[in-house]
């Protein structure tokens, strides 16, 4: 069976401004082209990453990365189920992450994919007490 990644906004973040962990998500991204790996992200935390970017860089350059994604192959989930919304509120309650984050995590849980992140902060005590797969980026 091949892999299932849901990207987190940091491993996003981190493939394209070519940071350290930069290359483990672009081997993800090779798997999705030849056809060896599944990745999701929410449009939550595609969001996240808009927002970055566009604070950071301008809309043009925030325009250009959401094409390029949204283009990618990288399928893009737009909704929320009843099971996600109520899993996010316990996540979120817990352990006190961001709602993106909490949308995150909820939709590992449902899809069985790994998340995909660099965000040992935020994630690190989840890890510990949920059944939630995690691959570290760095």
């Amino acid at each position: 069976m091949k892999p299932i990644y849901i990207l987190d906004a940091c491993a996003l973040i981190a493939y394209f401004n070519d940071e350290k962990g930069a290359d483990v998500v672009f081997d993800c991204m090779q798997g999705l082209s030849d056809g060896s790996v599944l990745l999701f992200m929410h449009k939550i935390n595609l969001l996240e990453v808009y927002y970055g970017f566009y604070k950071e860089s301008g809309k043009a350059q925030a325009d250009k990365m959401y094409i390029d994604v949204i283009t990618s192959g990288i399928y893009i989930i737009d909704n929320i189920s009843d099971a996600v919304l109520t899993t996010a509120g316990r996540l979120k309650s817990l352990y006190k992450v961001s709602l993106g984050d909490a949308i995150l995590l909820a939709q590992a849980y449902a899809s069985g994919a790994a998340v995909l992140t660099c965000d040992h902060h935020e994630f690190d005590p989840v890890s510990i007490n949920e059944t939630i797969i995690f691959k570290w980026i760095r």
